[in-house]
């Protein structure tokens, strides 16, 4: 059987971190790896004959640049995980609140603001809840993302959302919820990775603000969210993060590309987790 072989997008960081770590564990399963460097400078031409060797591509970065890859490789025919689709309902945060809706998960009651201050402050006073989180639709990492305790200090946020960037793009409105941020990482449908993410030093446990992580049991109420979620989404390599209200499970967000290193110790293991979904999808017609 021809050697399967696997493209990896990616920036320089990641390739320096887990680069080494694909390429060992490949070797292992008889699989080659082509890693990609999108902090390259690009060309077309390049890129696409990189692109043709390979069996599947994952692309292990998630940003507008990336994105635009994603479906011209689409275009060529190459299998690549994930879907651009599949990144239009994540990083959405309006459409992930929607598509939750549509499939009665539960989550934080969120509301779209009017891109007019004096409707949004309306908008707002109507919505009731307070504190507030507001979020402009799309972000990574805690990036815009802010907790406003009244109608004055949402007024500024908003605004300051509004002066950032080139666009005016929509903030979302959110319940603000007092709990640790739990992150669940699922790999093919196999839940493969809890971590508790904590913070003790602000409101913000996602992303880069996580300061404590340890492992978390599942229990079955948790495991059923997690499956639905991943199905309505399509997705096949994420991060899912859930929070607790009185005791009941409310999904926040969803992240393809996730981090594989919540656990040094656990790092190899993940990433064969990615490689073994790689390899069995490259094989399949």
């Amino acid at each position: 059987m021809k050697k399967k072989t696997i493209g990896i997008l990616s920036c320089s960081r990641e390739i320096e971190k887990e680069g080494k770590l694909f390429f060992e564990i490949a070797k292992k399963k008889g699989v080659k790896v082509i890693l990609i460097n999108l902090s390259d400078k690009f060309d077309i031409k390049s890129f696409k004959r990189k692109v043709k060797q390979c069996d599947i591509i994952y692309c292990s970065v998630w940003d507008d640049f990336s994105v635009e890859l994603t479906k011209t490789i689409e275009e060529w025919g190459i299998k690549i995980i994930e879907s651009s689709k599949s990144y239009y309902c994540t990083e959405d945060k309006w459409m992930f609140y929607v598509k939750c809706k549509k499939h009665n998960v539960p989550t934080p009651e969120t509301i779209l603001l009017s891109e007019n201050i004096n409707n949004a402050k309306s908008e707002l006073k109507q919505f009731g809840r307070w504190p507030v989180i507001l979020k402009r639709i799309n972000g990574t990492m805690g990036e815009y993302v802010e907790k406003a305790r009244g109608m004055a200090e949402a007024e500024q946020i908003i605004k300051k959302f509004w002066k950032k960037g080139s666009e005016k793009l929509p903030i979302i409105a959110q319940e603000f919820i007092e709990s640790p941020s739990y992150r669940v990482t699922v790999i093919g449908n196999k839940i493969v990775q809890t971590a508790l993410k904590k913070n003790n030093a602000g409101w913000k446990a996602t992303g880069v603000y996580a300061k404590r992580f340890e492992p978390f049991d599942i229990d079955k109420k948790l495991e059923r969210i997690i499956k639905k979620t991943v199905k309505f989404l399509d997705i096949k390599i994420c991060g899912i993060d859930v929070l607790k209200k009185g005791g009941k499970w409310l999904l926040l967000e969803v992240n393809g590309q996730p981090s594989l290193d919540f656990f040094e110790e656990e790092h190899e293991r993940i990433i064969e987790e990615v490689l073994n979904l790689l390899i069995k999808a490259a094989e399949e017609k």
